[in-house]
Formats: C-alpha cells, structure tokens, sequence
C-alpha cells in the first residue's frame, strides 16, 4: 500500500487530553478517532494489527477445540433476568427499550447467551466436553472511561464458554486454556503478561486468573514473589502476618485527653508511636446501610474486595450518624458492642492477632485508649475474637506461598481473564443434561475473556518511545516501510518501485511512502507506525549502491548492496 492513499492524519502535537503514552500515539499515528466518551473508531493502521491479533487467538482456541460462534450484541432483559444479574449488575449494564416497550440490554458481556445457544443441544452427558467462543463487539457503560482503548466503553473482545461435566474435566480444560493464553501472548511478542491469581468479581465462580502486562501505566497493582513464581492480583492477594511476640509487660489501659489528634498521622505524632502500634476503625455501610466496623492495624489499608467477598454483598464508605452509636474518629474496640445496634458488626483483621499495647479509639471525642490488648480488653468480655485477612499486601510482606519476606508490588494492564464459573449460570437458566445413570445434572463452566483492542493498546503502552510505537513483528500493520527519500529523482524512484513490486511478489507486506516530503517527515511518519523494518532509498545511498535497513527498535542499522537487499529483508524477518 502507498503511505500517501493511508486515510489518517499523522502529526507531531501530543494531544493535551491523552493521560498515557499508548493513547496519544495512536491519535498522533492515526489509529483511532473518538466518536465519543470511551468510544472510538478504528482506521486502517489499527484494523490490520487488530486482524493479525485475532487470527492468533483463533488459532489457538481451535488448537484446544474451541468452536468459533457469534452472539447477539442486543439482548431482551429477559436473558438477563432468569440468570439475576439484570438486578443485581450495576450501571454498567446498559438498559433501554425497543419500539414495543420490551426491556433490552447491550451485552457487556455473553454468559446468558452461551448458556442459551447451547442448553437445548447440550441435553445428553455425550454431548460434552465443549466449548465455544466468539470475537465480538460489547458495550459497557464505563463511570471512567480513560487512557484511549485501555478503559474504553465499547470495545471488541474474545470471550469463550466451556462446559464440563465433572470438576476434573473443568480443571484439565482450564490448563489447557491457561497455557493456550501464554502461547497467545508469546506469538505477539510480548513477554511482559504474567499470568496472577485474582478474585472472580462479578462473573461469579471460585478460581479465577487475569493476565497482565506488566506496566507503570497500568491501573491494577500486582503482588509479585522475587523468591517464587506467586503471582496475584492485589484484591485477591493474602496477607500473611507474622504474630507478634506477647509483649514482657502489659501496659495499663488509660484513656487519654488528645486533644484535635484524630487522624492516624496526628495521634501518632501526639502520642509519639508508630502507626503499628494503633488500632484503627474503617466503617461501612452494607447494601440496608447496617454499619460494619473492621479494626485494622494503624500502618495498612482496607481491601475491600476481601471485605466484600466475605460479606457476600456491596459495601460503601458510612455515614456516620449520632444514632448509630459510633464516633467518627475516635471509634475502638472497648466496649463497642454495648454502644451499637445489634445490626452493626464488628469484624477484627488478621494484623490485630496477639496485639498487645495498642492505641485505640475511646469512643468519645478528643479521647483515646492506650494499653489495649485485644485479649485482654476486648476477648475476655465480648467472646473470642475470629480475626480475617482483610488487608492490603505491601511492599516486603511475606509470600503465602513459600513464606520469604519478598513480596514486590508492580502495576499492570489486565490484558485476559479465565474463571471457573461452576453452575453458577447453567443452574440459574435451567441448563441441564441426562448422565450416564439417567439423572439430570447441570453442567459446569469455564470462562475465557481477552480484550482485543485493550491489548493492542496495552502492548503499544509496553513497547513504544519517544516517537512511536514499537510494533513486535507478529502483529505489526506492515513488516517493511520503504521510504523513497527524493522521489523526484528519476534513479532513486526507479530504484524504489521496483523494490516495492519485489516485496509485494514476495508476499512482503509493506507501505511505500514516495511522497514529496522532507526526510524528516517521512522518517517521523515511519516512527509513528512502528513497523519493524525501515529500508530507505536515497540518492546518497543510491551513490553507494546500497539501501539503508533500520530497526525500529534500533536492534538493526545497516547499508545493505542493493542486490542483497530482499534476501536480507527476508532473513531479518524470519
């Protein structure tokens, strides 16, 4: 293809609106044009890369019998409905009506489709193991649509559906799908995804892992073990904490006068302690606005989606009211359940076990306890204390997997997802079949999501510099970008056309730029596409009888003779 019939305007000019890298350069290359928030359309450049990253997951999913299908992006509410989730998702979900009034929605996403595709077919135990998948267009009605195709609104997107008859056969699928993913990642050329341990989120089942490409731009912390392979997600992250040693003296407990000291920072600095040694009160409120009180240990932070999953229901920072019992900043432990209404719950984080000699809150304004020992003070009235991991893990925490000091917190772009569903959708829809004692059973699923534009964009966030984006070879748009430098010269445009017909003979994909530029806006144009190999003919180098080849990624720079020239194109792209 020629540069000069490319339609997409390429220009210098970072746009001011672009917060991460991989969004201002495929404005400035000409990839996407937004429509709308978090909506975007595709040009040229982009379409090809996306082709070239679908035909590699199409070719993996059948290489484990996955069976290509299509679902509908528009749903009847209905669908919904008989699996709970059109109640239970929130506005993410986006709802309307047709021209009869019946409720719709715009699918986020296909599990109620799957489950209804195939429950009449699937009604006999010969029928499995399957599993289907599609590469289709979704909608979800993003709050933060952010960072160009990595939060976007509308989005394309590889999801597949396995369905099992027993946890075993579920369990070896989700292997094989496990390392079909890896090989996904590794034939684009990006060995920066890593697969982590996560939580299921709304998908609902118990195992879940995201693959993520490891990133500072990324959004999502990931929990990383220098000492083993443990991998997770950070709101699916166990914090292991070491028990402190009983202290040699127990300390009175004393309520003390502090004054305006009410944030942790400020008590600390009054009672002149370490953030360690408090005991500090987060409060939320439950989906009824009951109240819950989690103590956590003064130096870490909640994570919610711990707290969530053991509630079993939605949680929000509280309110606090005079009638609630509780006192904003100076909630403790002491004598707390004879304060509260019976609806309040008290949870205690794992980092408050064998605490001893604690500051707390004295339930009372400018006060607080010191000497507190949760025993001593608050077991020996109240009942034992049954303490949960609810932290967040922090850099130097212990690995839950092989016990070494060297957790490493990172950040990455969640770039795929599997999970085990379980009956979680086939139970709730009535899928059933008949087994081999003539029973009926409900069929197990797998769930395996990647996002195809969000991982273009991810890999280009990954691999670009100061001038453009470093495409790896299996997906960039073109392999070689043959630049005419002087096309007015007769020689050197000879010279150039005739390469360009060779590597189209060859089956060489590339973009020729013969345009009457200066170098310096070719050579920028040719940055901004990222095609693996640059060959310039010029009329310096037409002199010399050689072409220039050039890397993108500086890996290569070399005056090749022009008779040498398409057989060292075709080695360096082996």
């Amino acid at each position: 293809m020629k540069l000069d019939k490319l339609v997409g305007e390429r220009f210098k000019e970072r746009p001011v609106d672009c917060v991460v890298d991989s969004h201002a350069l495929m404005i400035r290359g000409g990839y996407i044009k937004q429509v709308g928030n978090g909506v975007y359309s595709s040009y040229t450049v982009l379409r090809r890369i996306s082709a070239k990253v679908e035909r590699i997951i199409k070719e993996e999913m059948e290489r484990i019998d996955g069976q290509e299908v299509q679902f509908p992006v528009v749903m009847p509410a209905a669908l919904w409905e008989e699996s709970g989730r059109y109640a239970s998702v929130g506005a993410e979900l986006l709802r309307f009506s047709d021209r009869t009034g019946a409720p719709m929605v715009l699918g986020m996403t296909h599990e109620e489709a799957a489950v209804h595709l195939v429950r009449e077919y699937a009604n006999s135990y010969t029928k499995y193991p399957f599993m289907i998948y599609q590469i289709q267009t979704k909608f979800r009605d993003e709050a933060r649509a952010r960072a160009g195709l990595i939060r976007v609104r509308e989005f394309t997107m590889k999801d597949g559906y396995s369905f099992h008859t027993s946890q075993d056969d579920l369990d070896d699928y989700y292997s094989k799908c496990h390392h079909a993913y890896k090989n996904i990642f590794a034939r684009m050329g990006v060995p920066q995804v890593v697969s982590v341990e996560s939580d299921s989120g709304m998908m609902g089942g118990k195992v879940a892992h995201e693959f993520m490409l490891l990133a500072p731009a990324g959004e999502d912390t990931i929990v990383v073990c220098d000492a083993c392979e443990y991998r997770a997600n950070m709101e699916s992250a166990e914090r292991v904490h070491k028990k402190p040693q009983s202290a040699e003296n127990l300390d009175e407990l004393a309520k003390i006068h502090t004054a305006a000291a009410k944030t942790i920072p400020e008590v600390c600095d009054f009672l002149k302690i370490p953030e360690t040694s408090l005991c500090k009160a987060v409060i939320f409120q439950k989906e009824d606005n009951a109240f819950v009180v989690v103590f956590i240990r003064g130096d870490l932070e909640i994570n919610e989606t711990k707290l969530k999953n053991f509630l079993k229901e939605e949680i929000k920072p509280a309110i606090i009211t005079l009638e609630s019992g509780l006192s904003a900043g100076y909630t403790g432990p002491i004598d707390l359940p004879n304060r509260i209404s019976e609806t309040t719950q008290i949870l205690f984080d794992r980092s408050l076990e064998g605490g001893e000699n604690l500051c707390c809150g004295a339930n009372e304004d400018e006060h607080h306890y010191t000497g507190f020992s949760v025993a001593r003070d608050f077991s020996q009235k109240f009942g034992e204390v049954a303490f949960h991991d609810f932290a967040k893990v922090v850099d130097g925490d212990i690995c839950p997997r092989c016990g070494e000091p060297e957790i490493d917190l990172m950040r990455g772009i969640e770039v795929g997802n599997i999970f085990q569903l379980g009956t979680k959708y086939t139970q709730a829809m009535q899928m059933q079949y008949t087994d081999q004692n003539g029973e009926l059973q409900y069929p197990l699923m797998g769930c395996y999501g990647i996002g195809v534009g969000r991982l273009i964009a991810s890999i280009c966030e990954a691999s670009h510099d100061d001038y453009g984006p470093i495409w790896p070879k299996a997906i960039a748009p073109w392999q070689v970008h043959l630049c005419c430098v002087r096309a007015d010269d007769e020689n050197v445009k000879r010279l150039a056309d005739s390469l360009y017909s060779q590597l189209q003979e060859r089956n060489i994909e590339v973009i020729y730029d013969d345009r009457p530029v200066r170098p310096g806006v070719m050579f920028s144009d040719a940055d901004l596409l990222g095609v693996p190999l640059r060959v310039v003919c010029s009329p310096r180098n037409l002199k010399e009888n050689v072409c220039e080849i050039i890397a993108r990624d500086k890996s290569v720079q070399q005056k090749t003779p022009i008779g040498q020239v398409l057989e060292e194109i075709e080695n360096l792209l082996c």
